[in-house]
């Protein structure tokens, strides 16, 4: 089975997915060098557009996520995306336990209208980067919170206020 060309990138303040980001940048990263940044995002955006949905009203915070990418797989200089609200990963293959965490997980950013990305991350070498052994896992802003349960929706509520409380801490 191939492997899929899906990479997850900041636009806005939105984590998203995109298919064949990887395999155009590797095709644009000599054919493109020393290009103008608006012939590079109008590239970009024709071609990855065939593949993704990329709203007309957000085109700009696209293209600003496109030169950024570009920028950072070429070696150039550039400036991160600014990210707003918690960022939370789930650890795990794919089970149902895992699902149900992601879905508890996001249940809670919903009801309580925080903001933050979810990812659930199912690769076996970035899980093992973590250090932890067993999944399911809960890592709230790079802070293990739960390993090898999923516990109770009341219980991560509680993790996601004291990680709110902490970043607030971390920006006074």
């Amino acid at each position: 089975m191939a492997e899929k060309d899906i990479t997850r990138i900041t636009v806005g303040r939105q984590s998203i997915s995109l298919v064949g980001l990887r395999s155009l940048l590797e095709e644009m990263a000599e054919s493109h060098a020393g290009r103008d940044e608006k012939e590079i995002i109008e590239y970009m955006m024709n071609h990855l557009g065939r593949q993704n949905y990329i709203p007309a009203s957000a085109r700009e915070e696209y293209g600003r996520a496109f030169i950024r990418e570009f920028r950072k797989f070429t070696g150039q200089p550039y400036t991160e995306a600014p990210r707003e609200g918690l960022d939370i990963k789930v650890l795990g293959a794919g089970c149902n336990q895992c699902d149900k965490l992601t879905q508890l997980v996001m249940e809670v950013l919903s009801e309580n209208r925080l903001p933050g990305s979810v990812e659930h991350v199912t690769d076996y070498k970035e899980i093992a980067g973590y250090g932890l052994m067993g999944v399911p896992a809960l890592v709230i802003d790079g802070k293990a919170y739960s390993v090898g349960t999923v516990p109770p929706k009341s219980q991560i509520e509680k993790f996601i206020a004291r990680a709110v409380a902490e970043a607030a801490a971390r920006t006074e």
